[in-house]
């Protein structure tokens, strides 16, 4: 149950955050160079740890990818499948006993056992188990709940035997309209469902705390909807085929914050990228990347306006410094090249 997180390629992200130390590095240097009286706002000391717990950081984002075995579709999908034993045609044919005269009332019987040892209590139409019954098969399964022509129909509990649960509405012998799954596990989807698939509106929580609040389409994430990490990372926008896809704002437990167009989980497109610290990237992007035409601008100031390749500054662009000098100049994979007389 859960997102297809490793489609986000939020592991990808050391690229960026590694570049940020790059351009804080190289910056520094080239504003020195312009002969601004400005400080760097982040002290040596501190670039360094931030370098050294870079991998650490990543780690936890990486956890992203966690997620991806928790699909409820998938687990939904299984069930369906050991489930082929439960409502079956077969047990329906059985009280079928040929053609009823007039219109039969509905009316309790005696507990019945069918062929497969399924025992049907409640009531009946005729041949067809009709109203209120609940039926149990030898596995220990069990439905209680309305039933209409031999179906489940109506308002329905179902017990797994392996302890998830179904609570929700029916129609034809399947999770139809609104209902609550709950796994064993603890995790658990609230919400509309279709042909025992989560199709439209729904919430979903898992036990370390992560959960997602939005639209559904036959059991993937598909339109608006907000997903919290369990360290507090929050991504809210749209969703296609159960990926991030769009427009959205991705906001991470440290502070930063990206606000923008998405392509397969990745930023792409334009968008606008703060940090905690006051910096910020209004821009183009590329799977993830810094990439194409995008303004940076640091707490003090500062600010670079150019192009962009691959998340480093590369091609012309101008350096400006926080008493307004600016310098035109040429930089090549993140690096100043040269100054450009103007």
């Amino acid at each position: 149950m859960g997102v297809n997180c490793s489609s986000c390629s939020c592991a990808n992200r050391e690229n960026e955050l590694k570049t940020e130390l790059e351009i804080l590095e190289n910056q520094t240097t080239a504003t020195a160079r312009s002969k601004s009286k400005a400080k760097s706002e982040i002290p040596h000391d501190l670039l360094q740890k931030l370098k050294k717990y870079t991998p650490r950081i990543i780690k936890i984002q990486a956890m992203w990818r966690g997620h991806q075995d928790r699909k409820l579709v998938s687990h939904l999908r299984k069930k369906q499948r050991m489930n082929g034993k439960y409502f079956t045609a077969e047990e329906s044919r059985e009280t079928i006993l040929g053609k009823q005269s007039g219109i039969p009332e509905r009316e309790d019987r005696p507990p019945y056992r069918f062929k497969s040892g399924a025992v049907y209590v409640g009531q009946w139409k005729g041949g067809f188990r009709d109203g209120y019954g609940i039926q149990t098969w030898p596995d220990g399964a069990r439905y209680e709940g309305q039933w209409k022509d031999n179906k489940a129909h109506g308002k329905g509990k179902f017990w797994h035997v392996d302890g998830d649960i179904y609570d929700g509405e029916w129609k034809d012998d399947k999770a139809n309209g609104k209902g609550t799954y709950k796994q064993a596990n603890g995790a658990m989807y609230e919400g509309e469902w279709k042909d025992d698939i989560q199709d439209g509106f729904g919430k979903e929580s898992w036990v370390d705390g992560s959960k997602y609040e939005g639209y559904y389409k036959a059991g993937k994430k598909h339109g608006f909807g907000t997903y919290i990490w369990k360290e507090g990372s929050k991504y809210t926008g749209q969703w296609i085929d159960n990926k991030i896809n769009g427009k959205g704002t991705y906001t991470w437990y440290d502070g930063r914050q990206y606000e923008g167009d998405w392509l397969n989980g990745t930023m792409h497109g334009r968008g606008f990228y703060a940090w905690k610290d006051g910096r910020k990237y209004e821009g183009e992007y590329q799977n993830d990347k810094k990439h194409g035409y995008g303004v940076y601008l640091w707490v003090d100031g500062r600010k670079y306006e150019g192009y962009w390749k691959n998340g480093k500054q590369h091609g012309e662009g101008w350096l400006m410094t926080p008493d307004g000098a600016r310098r035109k100049g040429e930089w090549k994979d993140g690096k100043r090249a040269r100054w450009i007389d103007v």
